[in-house]
Order: structure tokens, then sequence, then C-alpha cells
């Protein structure tokens, strides 16, 4: 029976379909995952030195948000609101009701300095005094942590959480700036509150 399917070209038919249905389904299954799930980015500037490097490829979870609200601290990769087309990653630092103002390299939130072990200052501020501000009801304020190369919440206004795309979770692949050389040390490093 075999050897007349393969004769017939029955059998071979059979192989291929099969073949192309698993392509189709894993082309599905692919697109359902980076539509709803995981999906990948990568960091093109310096604005959030030293937690993210030109060259880092990200993995950003975009589940996480349906099950409870973004915190202060969270790395989110977001449409760029005066650009929808553009992704940006920053780090949420104000949440709604939030006053926040920055004197000097000092962040204020309700009037409390904020702690912030990953930000680094570097240069000349172009922003000098800022705020205070109160964050709308759902929006946040979003900073780079590398504060004086970036461009932020200080320049184009809070963001709707409907802009949100994820949260920014692991390190899956980095290059070193302009080159091929693999960061090694730096695949699988876990994004944190505290700077990844």
């Amino acid at each position: 029976m075999d050897s007349v399917m393969e004769k017939d070209g029955t059998g071979e038919q059979s192989i291929w379909k099969e073949y192309l249905k698993a392509a189709v389904v894993a082309i599905v299954l692919a697109l359902c995952i980076r539509t709803y799930v995981v999906q990948a980015f990568k960091i093109p500037s310096e604005s959030m030195l030293q937690t993210l490097q030109v060259g880092d490829h990200l993995l950003v979870n975009k589940l996480v948000y349906r099950f409870h609200a973004p915190e202060r601290g969270d790395i989110i990769v977001f449409q760029y609101p005066l650009d929808k087309s553009r992704d940006f990653v920053k780090r949420v630092v104000g949440l709604p009701g939030d006053k926040i103002a920055m004197d000097g390299n000092t962040v204020y939130i309700n009037g409390e300095p904020l702690v912030e072990p990953y930000a680094i200052y570097q240069g000349v501020s172009p922003y000098g005094k800022f705020g205070p501000i109160t964050v709308p009801d759902g929006n946040l304020f979003m900073m780079g942590d590398n504060r004086n190369n970036s461009q932020d919440s200080r320049v184009w206004g809070t963001l709707d959480v409907n802009l949100i795309h994820g949260k920014a979770f692991i390190v899956h692949w980095a290059w070193k700036d302009h080159t091929w050389d693999i960061r090694w040390n730096r695949i699988g490093k876990l994004l944190s509150v505290y700077g990844g």
C-alpha cells in the first residue's frame, strides 16, 4: 500500500500538506505571541544609560498591565506621543495624582526626594528646574535614566497609558555600539526598578 501511494505521489503530497499546515500554525502562533504576549525591541539611543545601552535588544511583556497598573520604576516601551510611528523606552517616575518637580539632580515626588540609584547625570542639564506638575489620571510621568540626555515627559508631557506596549523585563541580545561584537555579559540581564 505504501509503495502504491509513493508511486502516484499521494504520500508526497500528504507530507507537503502537513509541512504547510505546521508552517501556517507556527506563523499564526508567532503573530499572536508578538501581538498579545511578548515583543522584541532594540535600543537605538543613550537615553537609558547605564541601565540600557545602544544595541541592547529587549523583550517586552505585553500582558502584565492587563493584570495590574504600571508601578514607579518600571521600564516601559510605548508609542512616542508626538509621533506614534516611533517607539520610546523610559522609566516610570510619576503615577497618576503625583506632584512631580525637579531641582538640580533631584526629582521630587509629592515634595519628597526620590531615591534613584539608576539615574545618571552627564554634562549640563538642558532642563534646569522643572515643575511642579500633577500627573493626570490615566497618565504617567516618564524619564530616561540618562537624565541630561533624554527627551522625556519634561519635554513632551505625560504619557497616556493607552500608548503603552508593555514592560521591558530582559535583555535577550546585545551588540556592542557600532560594531558586530556581541556583549555576552548583557545577554539575559533582568531589568528591575534598581536599574537592571
